[in-house]
């Protein structure tokens, strides 16, 4: 299991976004909302296309903080995160943590280019 030390970050639970993906992840979720599955209805939204399912990203932030911390350790987390940008199809995505205080880690989700799209701490 991982330590909590100020130097300590880890990285390495990244997702390829594809259309195949979202699709996927839509079936297992049931969750077939347009806005993630309908290229036309999408791209006359607000967000201008698909995006990927928030949720998606934030499962990376779990894997993470299990593969780091172990399954028991995770199991009375909580995370307060915040959605900053939407994903998009060939986002590759990277889910990190940083110690932070006590028993908080700061948790995100970012891009291939390092745009966050996830924000928040985790509590261990």
């Amino acid at each position: 299991m991982g330590s909590l030390t100020p130097e300590n970050t880890v990285c390495g639970k990244s997702l390829t976004i594809t259309a195949d993906v979202i699709g996927q992840y839509a079936t297992i979720t049931n969750d077939f909302n347009p806005i993630h599955v309908d290229p036309v209805f999408a791209a006359k939204s607000p967000m201008g296309g698909i995006i990927a399912h928030g949720t998606m990203s934030l499962a990376l932030i779990w894997q993470v903080l299990r593969a780091e911390f172990g399954a028991a350790r995770c199991g009375a987390a909580t995370v307060d995160i915040r959605f900053t940008k939407p994903v998009r199809i060939d986002d590759v995505l990277t889910a990190k943590v940083e110690h932070k205080e006590n028993n908080t880690v700061f948790v995100w989700v970012e891009t291939q280019t390092g745009v966050r799209v996830i924000d928040g701490t985790a509590r261990l």
